[in-house]
């Protein structure tokens, strides 16, 4: 009897560790009717605070159309270029949806669903800054917020520029902005807004480090998630409403995009 009581308990504990192997963070998310998404407030028309300080932004509505087509309750949390990664990685977010580029090295990090928005990385600056290339900045200084793709990829690109890494996009333009650097490397679609907001400021195209789509990320061997957020994009792009967040919050159409 003590035999069978014990190859009872083993195979119960057995068919519970299997079942806890295949259990993953959609059904996780499905049951407990939460989806935690991280978001971007620095970085407008992304996301940002309006006057009465609730976020908004193309990303920012984003998020709550993932949620609502989940069905589940959304709970926003802010991130910063530099702090993206490190959230999916200790477990305090799913799902990051903070115009993130994609890069080999990021990839060994977390998984990337397809793009949903499409974006180029560049260095803006005066139009008597005589800057063409990333070899012809010398000693000019380069504000840029740090870990971002574009931070990384200028200093790939030019090792021995002098970048302002600040902690957010916010504080990189107030950098150039207020003439603490002389350029500035960001995503091409908030220049429109800083332009706006900062009519005397004068932000000339220099050189563009690359294009960089926009991806959700979400953490490494989550692939139920990642394919349940591509069907998403997928459906969202059939159906015209990513068109209509950048004709909305972008002032352009949505170009087509490739797919993982």
């Amino acid at each position: 009897m003590k035999r069978v009581i014990a190859g009872l308990l083993a195979l119960t504990l057995a068919i519970c560790a299997s079942s806890a192997a295949w259990a993953d963070r959609f059904e996780d998310i499905l049951k407990k009717g939460v989806v935690r998404i991280a978001v971007p407030l620095d970085v407008p028309p992304f996301g940002s605070q309006n006057q009465e300080r609730e976020p908004e932004g193309f990303d920012v509505e984003l998020a709550g159309m993932v949620a609502k087509a989940l069905g589940v309750k959304l709970e926003l949390q802010q991130v910063t270029g530099a702090n993206r990664i490190p959230f999916l990685l200790t477990d305090k977010v799913d799902i990051v949806i903070s115009v993130l580029g994609l890069t080999p090295e990021r990839a060994k990090q977390i998984m990337f669903t397809s793009p949903y928005a499409d974006t180029q990385l560049a260095v803006f600056g005066p139009k008597s800054a005589n800057v063409k290339s990333a070899d012809q900045i010398g000693s000019l200084k380069v504000a840029a917020a740090k870990g971002t793709t574009q931070e990384l990829a200028l200093s790939a690109m030019a090792p021995k520029a002098s970048i302002m890494r600040t902690e957010d996009d916010a504080t990189a333009a107030a950098a150039y902005i207020s003439g603490q650097a002389e350029l500035i490397a960001t995503n091409s679609l908030i220049i429109p807004d800083l332009q706006k907001r900062n009519p005397d400021k004068e932000f000339d195209l220099k050189f563009t480090i690359r294009r960089s789509p926009a991806h959700m990320g979400v953490r490494m061997g989550e692939h139920n998630l990642v394919r349940w957020l591509d069907s998403f994009i997928f459906f969202n792009t059939m159906n015209g409403e990513l068109d209509r967040l950048h004709r909305k919050w972008l002032g352009i159409p949505m170009a087509p995009l490739p797919s993982l």
